[in-house]
């Protein structure tokens, strides 16, 4: 079930109607239900897996909490970790592995590798809440966390459905305890949920699925599309088509959770203003960088250890990552990419310290974190080349071709392509422009208020209606409904 369906949109009322009607405690119990419906709406038999990784972590999160010593509770971190990592390996990762060991063989010379190959059906959301459920485990055994004993309300945390197929990752310190509150009926809050799932369909439906009718024809055969102007307008298009994508469905996640009564995460936060790569991931995908930061990096030693091993770290988190966004090759790169950004930005600091001064732009602030921006704007569009290709090869021919045909843009050239765009991309391409600069000059004001929220809600009342009927009219005649995927949900 998909937030930008007809499916949901008859499903979600019905839960919120059924919620501040039932006594709070049998609330639960129908979040529950509603969460495990919502997930069986993809794949029925999937639902085993979540069942499956909520009894397991519960039983090791309960046992660990009856042990004194790390050294006691190893066996059930042991448990947890096999548990779902096996899982995320069996069905995302075995065919990567056993095809990555048959190229290895080939290469070596060696007797020719013929394993076995799994065809089973990636469960959506599966990376999501196995690492939330990690998260939770760790934290149990270092005894950050006190284990959850009731086995209903651990359920819902791991399958609660606003975030459970793409998102944010919750902490069990910041969600649990919310799963024990009675959530009154509060129309503040439910006004400001449903504005922010209204902001969220805006830039999913208007904004990245039209985006995704320029971007689509470009990346799935870029062979046919050989011109360097094209190729990096597709590359800028993908770089707001994911955002637009990804934070639209979080906007929906964290709306509809706050019209249930819950608060998630902010999980990003104006990334393309960004002035420097370390800056973008605290800012892009917080929940998932802030995960690998606590439950990958640091345990390596972070950067409490020598200059080399810490850079080292680094490249090791961002190879992770980039394997935990999809089994293949255009990840593994997208990841190492970023991974080398923040080393270099990481050894480099002192010496770009060093220009600034010489440069003199450390007496302009303003146009010192304009240049950082561009900058970093540029590595992060590159790399998004990696993501979006659907292989190696094909991210390579785009990378290879972003400077061609510049220097034969003739006037006679100029009107090749401008017809080109006419006839096939004008329509789409003007509206999600359009689209585009109006979601990022929201942000981007909304951004500089102390609180959005509060600041929309003491607008006079004729302006704030006039900006709600104003975006339903710009979902309904711009938005398309043919109730595509989100992105990370294939994560």
């Amino acid at each position: 079930m998909l937030f930008n369906s007809l499916h949901f949109l008859v499903f979600f009322p019905v839960v919120v109607g059924l919620y501040y009607s039932l006594p709070p405690r049998w609330r639960g119990p129908l979040l529950l239900l509603a969460s495990y419906y919502f997930y069986m709406s993809w794949r029925a038999a999937y639902a085993l897996l979540l069942l499956g990784t909520t009894l397991v972590d519960y039983y090791s999160g309960y046992r660990m909490s009856q042990l004194p010593t790390k050294q006691a509770r190893k066996p059930y971190l042991y448990l947890s970790l096999i548990s779902n990592l096996g899982t995320l390996f069996i069905f995302k990762y075995f065919n990567f592995f056993r095809d990555a060991a048959g190229q290895l063989a080939s290469a070596l010379a060696l007797s020719q590798f013929a394993g076995p190959t799994l065809e089973l059906l990636l469960p959506v959301g599966v990376s999501f809440y196995t690492f939330q459920s990690v998260g939770y485990i760790i934290d149990v055994y270092q005894g950050k966390l006190e284990a959850e004993r009731n086995l209903g309300r651990f359920a819902l945390f791991v399958a609660f459905f606003p975030q459970l197929v793409a998102g944010p990752i919750e902490r069990g310190g910041h969600m649990l305890p919310q799963f024990w509150r009675t959530h009154e009926f509060d129309y503040a809050r439910i006004v400001s949920g449903l504005r922010l799932m209204a902001w969220g369909l805006f830039k999913k439906v208007v904004v990245a699925d039209r985006l995704a009718l320029f971007v689509n024809p470009i990346f799935n055969n870029p062979r046919e599309h050989p011109d360097g102007p094209l190729l990096v307008l597709a590359t800028l298009a993908f770089t707001f088509q994911i955002y637009g994508d990804f934070s639209g469905y979080t906007d929906m996640a964290r709306g509809a959770a706050r019209v249930l009564g819950f608060d998630f995460n902010l999980n990003f936060r104006q990334p393309y203003l960004s002035a420097s790569v370390p800056e973008f991931w605290r800012r892009w995908h917080i929940s998932l960088s802030s995960w690998f930061r606590d439950y990958v990096y640091i345990p390596l030693g972070g950067s409490r250890v020598g200059a080399a091993r810490a850079y080292a770290n680094l490249l090791a988190v961002f190879l992770i990552s980039g394997l935990w966004h999809g089994a293949n090759w255009t990840f593994v790169v997208w990841g190492a990419l970023h991974g080398f950004y923040l080393v270099i930005s990481t050894w480099a600091r002192p010496w770009s310290e060093s220009l600034a001064q010489r440069t003199g732009l450390t007496a302009h602030p303003g146009l010192r974190h304009a240049t950082g921006v561009l900058i970093t704007f540029v590595l992060v569009a590159y790399a998004w080349i990696f993501f979006r290709a659907n292989t190696l090869g094909d991210a390579v021919y785009i990378s290879q071709h972003l400077f061609s045909g510049w220097g034969n843009l003739t006037g006679r050239r100029v009107s090749t392509l401008l017809l080109e765009f006419s006839q096939h991309y004008r329509p789409e391409l003007l509206m999600a422009t359009f689209a585009t600069g109006f979601m990022l000059l929201i942000e981007y004001v909304l951004g500089r208020q102390p609180s959005p929220q509060s600041w929309l809600a003491t607008r006079p009342a004729a302006l704030r209606w006039s900006g709600y009927v104003g975006l339903a009219l710009l979902i309904l005649y711009l938005g398309i409904f043919n109730s595509t995927s989100f992105i990370y949900f294939q994560f």
